[in-house]
């Protein structure tokens, strides 16, 4: 009777339709969209200098891209997820399956990398590549994960937080800003907000921090085609008040819509961007 009951259980459980479209999503952000901030992940790495003996946690890790460059740099990683933890399974079978993360030194992932940023954990670089901007309350959210990192963290614990860049400057936001216009009027958290010239800056000098330094890196997205598109692009969680004010096949017109004039003639889709970084320190 109890096996029946778990498998009756699980079968339910597998269905809901929520669950599915959140795992549906999580795929695509793995197999699509992630790899898309490889160039900002490897120049802020470059930029400090990470190598072996680095202790890194990473705020909105995702599906943990950013720590396995980390830890093929040698550093040992921790990455916390609160936004979005199906990803965090991705992030587990990425990270355990690989020999470049250095022996007896694992990765601590989801609540278990919240007890490794602890008084005395001892990381030298706490960083978030979950770009500032685009949703409302995003910096008040980043904020918070910040002072919890940073709580009871050494004096001198380097941080870097990312940012999108102008949005002239960033061809990626103008298509999912015409997306979210199904959303509107929306206030509050999940409302569509333009990245502004100082949100790296404002979120540091908030946190105590000092600043060091910063830099720009070209970032584009390619894809093979609109469809693979609007596929990673709902994956990114920019468009969930839309998705939430409509439905997913109007998103995705809209969407496909605003890709146009971004598609070549082979059917590819080229969105140039540029993100920012800021480098800066706890005193």
């Amino acid at each position: 009777m109890t096996s029946t009951l778990v498998r009756r259980h699980g079968s339910r459980h597998e269905t809901d339709p929520a669950r599915v479209r959140a795992q549906a999503r999580a795929r695509d952000w793995t197999e699509i969209q992630e790899r898309m901030l490889v160039p900002l992940q490897e120049a802020v790495y470059a930029r400090v200098g990470l190598g072996p003996g680095a202790r890194v946690l990473e705020l909105g890790c995702g599906s943990g891209l950013g720590l396995l460059l980390a830890a093929g740099r040698g550093a040992s990683v921790a990455g916390a997820e609160t936004e979005r933890p199906e990803l965090l399974a991705h992030a587990q079978r990425r990270l355990r399956g690989t020999g470049d993360v250095p022996a007896g030194d694992g990765p601590l992932l989801g609540d278990d990398a919240w007890g490794a940023a602890g008084p005395g954990a001892g990381h030298s670089l706490v960083v978030s590549f979950r770009p500032l901007g685009c949703t409302a309350g995003d910096a008040a959210a980043l904020g918070a994960q910040l002072a919890r990192a940073l709580d009871g963290a050494r004096r001198g614990t380097q941080v870097v937080l990312t940012g999108w860049g102008p949005p002239e400057r960033c061809a990626a936001t103008g298509v999912l800003r015409a997306a979210h216009r199904l959303s509107e009027p929306v206030a509050g958290p999940g409302a569509w907000r333009s990245a502004g010239r100082d949100d790296l800056e404002d979120v540091t000098s908030t946190a105590g921090l000092r600043l060091e330094g910063s830099g720009r890196v070209s970032c584009p997205f390619g894809y093979s085609d609109p469809e693979n598109a609007v596929r990673g692009l709902l994956s990114t969680g920019l468009l969930d008040a839309a998705l939430a004010a409509t439905d997913t096949a109007r998103v995705a017109k809209e969407l496909v819509e605003a890709l146009h004039p971004h598609t070549r003639a082979d059917g590819s889709v080229w969105l140039p961007n540029v993100f920012r970084y800021v480098v800066a320190r706890s005193v």
